[in-house]
Protein backbone atom coordinates (compact mmCIF):
# COMPACT_ATOMS: atom_id res chain seq x y z
CA UNK A 1 0.00 0.00 0.00
CA UNK A 2 1.19 3.48 -0.86
CA UNK A 3 1.86 5.64 2.21
CA UNK A 4 0.39 9.11 2.64
CA UNK A 5 3.92 10.49 2.86
CA UNK A 6 4.79 8.93 -0.54
CA UNK A 7 1.62 10.45 -2.02
CA UNK A 8 2.54 13.84 -0.56
CA UNK A 9 6.09 13.71 -1.95
CA UNK A 10 5.05 12.60 -5.44
CA UNK A 11 2.22 15.13 -5.79
CA UNK A 12 4.39 17.86 -4.25
CA UNK A 13 7.01 17.12 -6.91
CA UNK A 14 4.35 17.17 -9.63
CA UNK A 15 2.95 20.47 -8.35
CA UNK A 16 6.37 22.06 -8.08
CA UNK A 17 7.78 21.07 -11.45
CA UNK A 18 4.89 21.20 -13.89
CA UNK A 19 4.51 24.44 -15.75
CA UNK A 20 1.05 25.48 -16.82
CA UNK A 21 -0.87 23.19 -14.45
CA UNK A 22 -3.74 21.03 -15.64
CA UNK A 23 -3.09 19.31 -18.94
CA UNK A 24 0.72 19.70 -18.89
CA UNK A 25 0.63 17.79 -15.58
CA UNK A 26 -0.56 14.65 -17.37
CA UNK A 27 2.93 13.61 -18.52
CA UNK A 28 4.41 14.11 -15.05
CA UNK A 29 1.55 12.30 -13.36
CA UNK A 30 1.80 9.41 -15.80
CA UNK A 31 5.54 9.04 -15.35
CA UNK A 32 5.21 9.20 -11.56
CA UNK A 33 2.16 6.97 -11.07
CA UNK A 34 2.05 4.51 -13.94
CA UNK A 35 5.79 3.81 -13.93
CA UNK A 36 5.68 3.28 -10.15
CA UNK A 37 2.85 0.79 -10.77
CA UNK A 38 0.51 2.77 -8.48
CA UNK A 39 -1.95 2.97 -11.40
CA UNK A 40 -2.27 0.97 -14.60
CA UNK A 41 -2.82 2.57 -18.02
CA UNK A 42 -6.58 1.98 -17.94
CA UNK A 43 -7.01 3.55 -14.48
CA UNK A 44 -4.88 6.49 -15.58
CA UNK A 45 -7.03 7.16 -18.66
CA UNK A 46 -10.19 6.84 -16.54
CA UNK A 47 -8.88 9.36 -13.99
CA UNK A 48 -7.91 11.84 -16.71
CA UNK A 49 -11.33 11.48 -18.32
CA UNK A 50 -13.18 11.99 -15.03
CA UNK A 51 -10.93 14.92 -14.08
CA UNK A 52 -11.71 16.69 -17.34
CA UNK A 53 -15.46 16.22 -17.02
CA UNK A 54 -15.74 17.18 -13.34
CA UNK A 55 -16.22 20.84 -12.45
CA UNK A 56 -13.25 22.63 -10.96
CA UNK A 57 -9.55 22.82 -11.62
CA UNK A 58 -8.19 19.96 -13.71
CA UNK A 59 -5.04 19.52 -11.61
CA UNK A 60 -7.03 19.44 -8.37
CA UNK A 61 -9.49 16.93 -9.85
CA UNK A 62 -6.61 14.67 -10.90
CA UNK A 63 -5.14 14.89 -7.40
CA UNK A 64 -8.47 14.12 -5.74
CA UNK A 65 -9.26 11.14 -7.97
CA UNK A 66 -5.77 9.65 -7.88
CA UNK A 67 -5.42 10.14 -4.13
CA UNK A 68 -8.79 8.48 -3.62
CA UNK A 69 -7.81 5.55 -5.84
CA UNK A 70 -4.60 5.08 -3.85
CA UNK A 71 -5.75 5.70 -0.26
CA UNK A 72 -9.38 6.82 -0.11
CA UNK A 73 -10.42 10.14 1.39
CA UNK A 74 -7.11 10.65 3.22
CA UNK A 75 -5.23 10.10 -0.04
CA UNK A 76 -7.45 12.65 -1.80
CA UNK A 77 -6.77 15.30 0.83
CA UNK A 78 -3.01 14.66 0.94
CA UNK A 79 -2.61 14.56 -2.87
CA UNK A 80 -4.63 17.76 -3.29
CA UNK A 81 -2.71 19.69 -0.63
CA UNK A 82 0.61 18.42 -1.98
CA UNK A 83 -0.14 19.35 -5.58
CA UNK A 84 -1.48 22.82 -4.66
CA UNK A 85 1.06 23.88 -2.05
CA UNK A 86 4.17 24.32 -4.29
CA UNK A 87 2.40 26.39 -6.98
CA UNK A 88 0.76 28.50 -4.29
CA UNK A 89 4.13 29.26 -2.70
CA UNK A 90 5.76 29.89 -6.08
CA UNK A 91 2.99 32.29 -7.15
CA UNK A 92 3.27 34.05 -3.80
CA UNK A 93 7.02 34.58 -4.36
CA UNK A 94 6.50 35.64 -7.98
CA UNK A 95 3.83 38.14 -6.94
CA UNK A 96 6.17 39.60 -4.33
CA UNK A 97 9.03 40.11 -6.78
CA UNK A 98 7.45 40.23 -10.26
CA UNK A 99 6.79 43.96 -10.35
CA UNK A 100 10.51 44.50 -9.96
CA UNK A 101 11.43 42.19 -12.86
CA UNK A 102 8.36 42.26 -15.16
CA UNK A 103 10.08 44.43 -17.78
CA UNK A 104 13.39 42.54 -17.64
CA UNK A 105 14.20 41.23 -21.14
CA UNK A 106 15.60 37.94 -19.75
CA UNK A 107 12.40 37.24 -17.83
CA UNK A 108 10.32 37.99 -20.92
CA UNK A 109 12.52 35.67 -23.02
CA UNK A 110 12.32 32.95 -20.37
CA UNK A 111 8.51 33.03 -20.44
CA UNK A 112 8.54 32.92 -24.25
CA UNK A 113 10.97 29.97 -24.12
CA UNK A 114 8.69 28.01 -21.81
CA UNK A 115 5.75 28.11 -24.25
CA UNK A 116 7.01 25.38 -26.67
CA UNK A 117 7.81 23.13 -23.73
CA UNK A 118 4.24 23.43 -22.48
CA UNK A 119 2.94 22.47 -25.94
CA UNK A 120 5.14 19.35 -25.89
CA UNK A 121 4.00 18.55 -22.34
CA UNK A 122 0.42 18.59 -23.62
CA UNK A 123 1.10 16.70 -26.87
CA UNK A 124 3.03 13.71 -25.54
CA UNK A 125 0.44 12.47 -23.01
CA UNK A 126 -2.38 13.09 -25.47
CA UNK A 127 -0.62 10.85 -28.00
CA UNK A 128 -0.09 8.19 -25.33
CA UNK A 129 -3.74 8.37 -24.30
CA UNK A 130 -4.85 7.98 -27.92
CA UNK A 131 -2.72 4.83 -28.24
CA UNK A 132 -4.06 3.43 -24.96
CA UNK A 133 -7.72 3.85 -25.95
CA UNK A 134 -7.45 1.67 -29.10
CA UNK A 135 -10.13 3.71 -30.87
CA UNK A 136 -12.23 2.45 -33.74
CA UNK A 137 -12.87 4.28 -37.02
CA UNK A 138 -16.06 5.91 -35.74
CA UNK A 139 -14.24 7.20 -32.64
CA UNK A 140 -11.67 8.85 -34.90
CA UNK A 141 -14.51 10.36 -36.89
CA UNK A 142 -15.92 11.91 -33.70
CA UNK A 143 -12.48 13.23 -32.67
CA UNK A 144 -11.73 14.78 -36.07
CA UNK A 145 -15.25 16.17 -36.39
CA UNK A 146 -15.14 17.67 -32.90
CA UNK A 147 -11.73 19.24 -33.48
CA UNK A 148 -12.91 20.70 -36.78
CA UNK A 149 -16.06 22.13 -35.24
CA UNK A 150 -14.22 23.69 -32.28
CA UNK A 151 -11.06 24.91 -34.02
CA UNK A 152 -12.34 26.09 -37.37
CA UNK A 153 -16.06 26.69 -37.00
CA UNK A 154 -15.86 28.02 -33.41
CA UNK A 155 -18.65 25.72 -32.14
CA UNK A 156 -18.81 25.56 -28.35
CA UNK A 157 -17.48 22.27 -26.91
CA UNK A 158 -20.58 22.18 -24.70
CA UNK A 159 -22.81 21.66 -27.76
CA UNK A 160 -20.53 18.91 -29.01
CA UNK A 161 -20.65 17.16 -25.62
CA UNK A 162 -24.44 17.39 -25.54
CA UNK A 163 -24.66 15.90 -29.05
CA UNK A 164 -22.22 13.07 -28.29
CA UNK A 165 -24.04 12.22 -25.03
CA UNK A 166 -27.39 12.20 -26.86
CA UNK A 167 -25.88 10.02 -29.60
CA UNK A 168 -24.42 7.58 -27.03
CA UNK A 169 -27.75 7.34 -25.22
CA UNK A 170 -29.57 6.68 -28.51
CA UNK A 171 -27.07 4.00 -29.55
CA UNK A 172 -27.33 2.36 -26.12
CA UNK A 173 -31.13 2.42 -26.30
CA UNK A 174 -31.07 1.03 -29.85
CA UNK A 175 -28.72 -1.83 -28.89
CA UNK A 176 -30.88 -2.73 -25.87
CA UNK A 177 -33.98 -2.70 -28.07
CA UNK A 178 -32.24 -4.94 -30.61
CA UNK A 179 -31.17 -7.39 -27.88
CA UNK A 180 -34.73 -7.46 -26.56
CA UNK A 181 -36.10 -8.42 -29.97
CA UNK A 182 -33.44 -11.11 -30.44
CA UNK A 183 -34.34 -12.57 -27.03
CA UNK A 184 -37.99 -12.91 -28.10
CA UNK A 185 -37.14 -15.02 -31.15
Amino acid sequence: MVSLWQIFLVFGKIGAFTIGGGIPMIAAIKSELVERKWLNEEDFVDIITLAQTAPGLFAVNISILTGHKLRGTEGSVVATIASCLPPFLIILLVAMFFTTFKDNEYIIKAFKGIRPVVVALIGVPMTDMIRATKMRWWSWLIVIGSMTLVCFLKVSPIYILICVIAMALFISWWNERKRGKEGMI
